[in-house]
Order: C-alpha cells, then sequence, then structure tokens
C-alpha cells in the first residue's frame, strides 16, 4: 500500500524548487558590468552595493547580477560582454567602467571606442544599456579630465541611453567611508550606497508586465 506521507515528503522539496526555478526564469536581470568600485574591493562580495541591492529589490522580480571584476578596464569589460549576455540574458546593463583605463592614462578616444562596443553589443543582446558617469581625481590634470568626462554624456547622447551619476562623488564627502587607499569606499559606505543608486536605477528599470 502506498504510503502518502512518504510521498508528501519527498515530492514538496522538489516542487517548491520548481517553484523558484520558474521565478528566477521570469525574474529580470541587472546585469553590473564594472570594476573595483562595484566589486566589492576589499571585501566580501556580499558586503558590496550590488548585493545589497539585489536584496532590497528581492521583492520587485527584479534580479541583480554583478559581473564587476577589480582592476578591469573597458576593454577587459568588453571581452568578458559576450559571455554574460549569453548565460544572464539580462534586460539591462549598468556600465560601470573606464576608470581604471582613466588612471592609466589610456588615450579617451581608445576609453570612448572601448565604451561605444560595450554599448553596442548590449543594444544589439535586445538589452538596454545604463551607463555611469565616472571621473578622475583633480591632479590628473584639467586637460585630461575634461576629455575624460566628455566621453560619458557624448556616447549617452549618441546611443540615447540613461547616464547616472557618480556614486562616489557623494563617498569622498565622508573620509569615514573611504578605505586607506584614498580611492575606494569601505563596508560601511555600501549600504548607502545601494539606497543611492536603487533611487537612481528605480525609474529606468521599469517592467512593461
Amino acid at each position: 500500500m502506498m504510503n502518502f506521507n512518504n510521498v508528501f515528503r519527498w515530492h514538496v522539496p522538489f516542487l517548491f524548487l520548481a517553484f523558484l526555478t520558474i521565478r528566477a526564469a521570469h525574474a529580470d536581470t541587472l546585469l553590473i558590468l564594472g570594476d573595483s568600485l562595484s566589486a566589492g574591493y576589499r571585501m566580501s562580495a556580499t558586503a558590496a552595493w550590488p548585493a545589497l541591492l539585489d536584496a532590497k529589490w528581492h521583492q520587485q522580480n527584479t534580479r541583480v547580477v554583478n559581473a564587476s571584476i577589480s582592476g578591469d578596464t573597458a576593454p577587459q569589460g568588453l571581452a568578458r560582454l559576450p559571455t554574460l549576455l549569453k548565460q544572464h540574458q539580462p534586460r539591462w546593463v549598468l556600465i560601470e567602467l573606464g576608470g581604471n583605463d582613466g588612471l592609466r592614462g589610456f588615450q579617451p578616444q581608445a576609453i570612448e571606442k572601448s565604451l561605444r562596443q560595450i554599448i553596442t553589443d548590449v543594444k544589439a543582446a535586445k538589452a538596454q544599456p545604463l551607463l555611469m558617469q565616472i571621473r578622475l581625481p583633480a591632479n590628473y590634470g584639467r586637460r585630461y579630465n575634461e576629455a575624460f568626462s566628455a566621453i560619458y554624456p557624448q556616447l549617452a547622447k549618441e546611443f540615447s541611453i540613461p547616464l547616472l551619476p557618480f556614486f562616489m562623488e557623494e563617498i569622498y564627502l565622508k573620509p569615514q567611508w573611504m578605505q586607506d587607499d584614498g580611492i575606494h569606499p569601505n563596508s560601511d559606505a555600501q549600504p548607502f550606497i545601494a539606497d543611492w543608486m536603487s533611487s537612481r536605477l528605480a525609474p529606468l528599470v521599469k517592467h512593461d508586465s
């Protein structure tokens, strides 16, 4: 005789896993393609602002995938992008790259070329690119800084895509939120960044259905 208690005990976990799989399949994905500012430099990835944003948006049926790697330049992000697009099939891609290129003194034209190709590839994958403005320390010189900073609004205008402000400009105002290298935000800053980014991303990350 069939023991229904055993059947129930064995099948419920499988049904629950199936439900989670279906839910994940229908969740829209925001992919963050960035560098150490988003990767969680010198901290656990779960403490970085993208992970906190993912938890914050859990009830909104939006999944945040952090594909940021510390030290990445725009060409390195571009090289990783095809695999990321295929794997995650995001609806939106936040591009937070170019800072390491600028810190290394790469030619603005080369940085712009890589970022342009990233945007092009994201659009070709039927995803919405979201570009973040990046700024360099003032000691890099006014001429280079101006040329570098101008890349982002130019690309945003050219492709008619949103340009998000640079969250680090808020962090620099609070030394207690900075790591001792003077470049990266510490773990105390991450909840603020997550909230700050959430408020600016929410109008852009919309669900049509």
